[in-house]
C-alpha cells in the first residue's frame, strides 16, 4: 500500500479497512459455478465430475455446472481454466492423465504444475485390459503369446497421446515385451467405440468407460491394473498375475482451480467435496464405477502435479513414448 500524502483526507483510507472484513466473509459461492471438463462427455473424468457437481449444487444452493472443452488431450480445456478469476467459480475436473500428457508436452503455454492447484480428490481405480470378442485370448499371457506369434497383429485405442490410456498401453507393452501399435482418438468414448467395432482390438481404460460396453457384450474384459486382486472389480486376475510380472497402473479423479485461488476458499471447496463422498449416493455411485473414494486434505495433496509429472516423465523414458 502506497504511504498517504501530507494532508490526504483518512476518509477513503478508513473506508478501505472498513470494507476488508466484508470482503474477506464474502459468501462463496456468490454465483453459479462453472466445472472446465477438458475431455468430451461420457469419459471417466465426465461422469466423476457431474457426479460431485451434482452433490454440491445441493449443498450451496447453486448450480454447479460442468463444461466440455476437449482437445489437445486435455491441454485446450486445462489452458481456458488457468486464465480465470482464482475466486473458485471455475474450477477444472481433471485426471491421471492431465500429468502423462504434460510429462510429454515440450511446449505448453502454461506451467503444467503451478497453473492450476488441486482442490480435492475424488476417486482412484485401476484400469481395466479390454479386448474385442474376436481377439482369440482369455488370458493376458494368451494376449502376449498372439502378440509375440505376430507383431503387427494388435493396435490399442486411447483418448489421445500422452493420456493413461496410451501410458498404460505403453508399460504394458514394454513389461511383456512385445510391439502394441497406438491409435489415438479425441476423448475415451471414441476409444471405446472403436474397440467395440473392431477398429482396434485393445483398450486399457477405466471401469467407468469399458463397463457400458462391456455389459452390452461388446468388449471382453480379461484383466485389471492394480498391484493386488481388488473387491472394486471381483473376479479379475491382475496383469501382474496372469502373465505380465511387476505390471500395475492406477487411476485417479480430482477438482483443480487456477493458481492464487486462497487458502481459506481451497479449505471450503475441499470440505465440501470430502463431505459428499462420505454420503450414502456417491458411495453408491462410486461402488457403481469400480472406484474408491479418495478423500485427502489439500496439505495431502499439495505437491500432487509435480511429483505426477516427474514419475510419468520417468515413465515415458522406460516406454519409449517420445516428447510431443
Amino acid at each position: 500500500m502506497s504511504k498517504m500524502r501530507p494532508g490526504a483526507s483518512l476518509v477513503p483510507s478508513l473506508l478501505v479497512f472498513i470494507a476488508l472484513p466484508v470482503i474477506a466473509q464474502a459468501p462463496y459461492p456468490a454465483r453459479n459455478v462453472q466445472i472446465i471438463v477438458p475431455y468430451t462427455a461420457g469419459g471417466s473424468i465426465d461422469i466423476m465430475t457431474r457426479a460431485v457437481a451434482q452433490q454440491l449444487t445441493v449443498a450451496w444452493g447453486k448450480n454447479v455446472v460442468v463444461d466440455n472443452r476437449p482437445g489437445a488431450s486435455g491441454m485446450i480445456g486445462t489452458e481456458i481454466a488457468t486464465k480465470a478469476e482464482a475466486d473458485g467459480h471455475v474450477l477444472l475436473g481433471h485426471t491421471s492423465s492431465y500429468p502423462a500428457t504434460a510429462a510429454v508436452r515440450e511446449k505448453l503455454p502454461f506451467d503444467p504444475a503451478r497453473a492450476i492447484v488441486p482442490v480435492a480428490m475424488i476417486a482412484r481405480a485401476p484400469m481395466m485390459v479390454a479386448i474385442h470378442p474376436s481377439v482369440p485370448a482369455k488370458t493376458v499371457k494368451e494376449l502376449v503369446a498372439l502378440a509375440k506369434k505376430d507383431p503387427n497383429a494388435l493396435k490399442y485405442s486411447s483418448s489421445g497421446t500422452g493420456g493413461n490410456n496410451h501410458f498404460s498401453g505403453a508399460l504394458f507393452a514394454s513389461a511383456a515385451g512385445i510391439k502394441l501399435t497406438h491409435i489415438p482418438y479425441k476423448g475415451i468414448s471414441q476409444a471405446m467405440t472403436a474397440l467395440a467395432s473392431g477398429e482396434v482390438e485393445i483398450c486399457i481404460a477405466s471401469a467407468a468407460a469399458i463397463n457400458p460396453q462391456m455389459r452390452a457384450n461388446r468388449v471382453r474384459v480379461i484383466a485389471i491394473t492394480s498391484e493386488k486382486p481388488t473387491s472394486l472389480l471381483p473376479g479379475l486376475p491382475t496383469v501382474a498375475q496372469s502373465g505380465v510380472p511387476g505390471y500395475t497402473y492406477e487411476l485417479w479423479w480430482g477438482l483443480f482451480a487456477p493458481a492464487g485461488l486462497s487458502a481459506e476458499r481451497i479449505a471450503f471447496i475441499n470440505a465440501a467435496v470430502n463431505k459428499s463422498l462420505g454420503g450414502p449416493e456417491m458411495k453408491k455411485f462410486l461402488e457403481n464405477e469400480s472406484a474408491e473414494a479418495w478423500v485427502a486434505t489439500p496439505a495431502q495433496i499439495a505437491d500432487l502435479l509435480p511429483r505426477e509429472i516427474d514419475r510419468y516423465r520417468k515413465a515415458a523414458k522406460e516406454a519409449g513414448i517420445p516428447p510431443q
